[in-house]
């Protein structure tokens, strides 16, 4: 069901159904009230005609009748009966309206009970122990309130007409309230159903409505689509590294062996094997890194286990030198006497040993002197930072705040090959360690990446 249709359904019925208990407790309150007044207007009729026929009892019967049909009147459609101590009738009103349950009313009349009330279809009666001037009487009166049955008969009459009235202004209300709560839902569905997810740029979705929760969830919505934007980005823009990095590589990797095949020197097939093996050994390790990197994305949990940081740096030094021999790399702690435990952190080894590799390739291939600089600072209680310094030309402000953008290059980046996607990979790698990472400019021409990974407890 629409929540249009809900909103309609549970807003009008509940206000529906209030309105007709309110009006039904209304309408019997008002019949409790009126049945009250009239049988106190027949006790005091009864008091009255009992003191009257107690003061005139001497008189003629004429005068009695003239008495009986002076006060005929009083209650349209009324039997009055009095009888003295003995329940003999002293009194019986001139109507000739029967009372049927005359004989039990009075036998339950007596001085301990003396009030009995009862009903006789639409007639209110009413059975009275009463003493006046020493003598005990009884009396019992059935009377029809026409005036009050009037009134009950005009206010079920309004009490319906504004029922009826109340519930067609309800619904009506409920309609627009429930069309105004459920338009920017609506607008919100029939803008995500429309959505391009493969578009580059993320438009965000708006939400024509003040109220805080659509506004919220409009929000959610947004940061959802940015995050699944970038995750579908970064799907494209990976394979497009993984064909690009490892195209060339398998190529240079099948032509060599190709020509392996056709040497006779059996020495320099066994070295150049030897070269290949160590080649292929590398593509496997970035795909797996690549495969790793796909893990963290689908949300998979990656295997961590204690490794020691500054030992996978060195053995990164010692790859690199052969690919920049010209290239001296440093490694300095601070303070010199670190805590070992420090270094020794919960990290998957393949991923860091990843992000390190592009730190310092990064690091080696701008260096315009030649020297690369790393500097381990433990000296923060629950940080762990490294440090990766180069002299060169350094990136301008206005460049620093893509460096971490898929396919971004600066301007320093031009003569070099490259697809810009090695820093990306890198803060990535380092996010999923629950770490930092930025960079900045030196107070020499000098570049300085910082890693900031936390120390476990």
């Amino acid at each position: 069901m629409k929540i249009r249709n809900k909103i309609l359904i549970y807003f009008s019925s509940t206000v529906i159904a209030l309105t007709a208990v309110s009006f039904a407790v209304v309408y019997l309150l008002f019949a409790a009230n009126r049945e009250e007044e009239f049988q106190q207007h027949q006790s005091e009729k009864i008091t009255r005609t009992i003191r009257m026929l107690a003061e005139y009892k001497e008189m003629s019967e004429e005068l009695a009748f003239l008495v009986d049909e002076q006060t005929l009147h009083d209650i349209y459609d009324e039997k009055l009966l009095i009888y003295d101590g003995q329940k003999d009738l002293v009194f019986a009103s001139i109507d000739s309206l029967p009372i049927r349950d005359a004989r039990h009313i009075l036998q339950q009349l007596s001085p301990a009970v003396r009030w009995i009330e009862s009903r006789e279809g639409a007639y209110d009666l009413v059975g009275v122990y009463t003493e006046h001037n020493h003598k005990s009487y009884y009396a019992i009166s059935k009377a029809f309130d026409s005036l009050g049955h009037s009134k009950m008969e005009f206010l079920r009459n309004v009490l319906i007409i504004m029922f009826f009235s109340i519930s067609i202004v309800v619904v009506m209300v409920s309609l627009y309230l429930s069309n105004k709560i459920a338009r920017p839902i609506t607008s919100l569905a029939e803008s995500l159903n429309n959505y391009d997810l493969s578009r580059e740029k993320v438009s965000e979705l708006s939400a024509d409505t003040t109220t805080f929760e659509l506004l919220y969830l409009t929000g959610r919505f947004n940061e959802l689509l940015k995050r699944t934007n970038k995750a579908f980005a970064f799907q494209k823009h990976t394979i497009h590294h993984i064909s690009h990095e490892l195209k060339t590589p398998i190529a240079v990797l099948v032509s060599e062996l190709e020509r392996l095949s056709t040497s006779q020197d059996l020495l320099a097939i066994r070295y150049g094997l030897g070269q290949q093996a160590e080649k292929a050994k590398l593509l496997g390790e970035v795909i797996q890194v690549l495969l790793e990197i796909s893990k963290i994305e689908s949300g998979q949990v990656i295997l961590k286990q204690p490794t020691r940081l500054d030992e996978v740096l060195f053995d990164l030094i010692d790859e690199l030198s052969l690919i920049y021999p010209q290239v001296r790399i440093a490694i300095h702690y601070f303070p010199t006497d670190i805590d070992d435990k420090k270094l020794t952190l919960q990290v998957n080894e393949i991923l860091i040993r990843h992000a390190f590799l592009n730190l310092l390739a990064n690091a080696a291939t701008y260096a315009s002197d030649h020297q690369v600089e790393i500097r381990i600072d433990g000296s923060r209680p629950q940080q762990l930072s490294i440090r990766f310094f180069n002299n060169g030309e350094t990136i301008p402000e206005e460049e620093q705040q893509f460096l971490f953008q898929q396919y971004f290059r600066g301007r320093n980046s031009l003569p070099h090959k490259g697809f810009g996607l090695g820093l990306v990979l890198t803060q990535k790698i380092i996010a999923h360690h629950n770490g930092t990472i930025r960079y900045h400019a030196g107070t020499e021409p000098a570049n300085v990446f910082e890693v900031t990974l936390p120390i476990n407890p």
